[in-house]
């Protein structure tokens, strides 16, 4: 065999193997460390907190005030005219259960209100049997009631229970309709609202 040929064919033999010794390797040989999971606090969106113009609150009353809710901002606003008296973070209904929009109004204010249709299935002793429920579609199991979730600080804004009060704020819109609100937004919107008060919820 000629010199020239016998050093080609040892080439590709040697190429041959290379590759084959790289990919068991691969295969068998320590695996790259996987990176490491985010906690789901990483994972839920910051909001901004709520901020209060406090020079501006001082001339705030439930009777010159209004309510601005920003679905696409994920904020309302407590207003007097057109200056923001406070800014806070909400939560508003996620998609098939969207928050009404329009021109609403308070029809009712209640500190410490309960759901009439979504809650858990609690039993005599008071615990817990079965959580996230609705009480349209959901039978309690036996031996247990229905209990409401709790919304504090609640506005009231339809007939049908729909209302801005104190709840989870993931950063998006989340809820069955109501608006959720931080628990210092949610009591300062309540000091400064009345039945009656106009809230429109939109595009803003």
């Amino acid at each position: 065999m000629r010199p020239k040929l016998r050093i080609l064919l040892f080439g590709i033999l040697l190429a041959v193997l290379t590759s084959a010794v790289n990919g068991q390797f691969r295969l068998f040989g320590p695996k790259p460390t996987p990176k490491p999971m985010r906690k789901a606090s990483e994972l839920i969106s910051r909001q901004a907190p709520l901020k209060v113009n406090q020079s501006i609150l001082k001339q705030a009353t439930p009777d010159n005030t209004h309510i601005v809710v920003s679905i696409p901002k994920q904020r309302a606003y407590l207003m007097i005219d057109d200056q923001v008296v406070a800014d806070g973070p909400i939560s508003s209904g996620k998609r098939g259960h969207e928050s009404p929009t329009g021109h609403l109004h308070v029809l009712e204010k209640d500190p410490n209100h309960h759901s009439n249709l979504y809650g858990e299935f609690v039993d005599s002793s008071g615990r817990v049997v079965r959580a996230g429920v609705s009480a349209r579609i959901d039978s309690a199991p036996s031996g247990t009631h229905f209990a409401g979730a709790p919304m504090r600080w609640f506005l009231r804004l339809t007939e049908e229970g729909v209302g801005m009060h104190v709840g989870i704020l993931p950063g998006y819109p989340a809820s069955h309709g109501c608006i959720r609100q931080s628990a210092d937004g949610a009591k300062l919107f309540y000091d400064y609202a009345k039945v009656g008060t106009p809230v429109d919820v939109g595009d803003y």
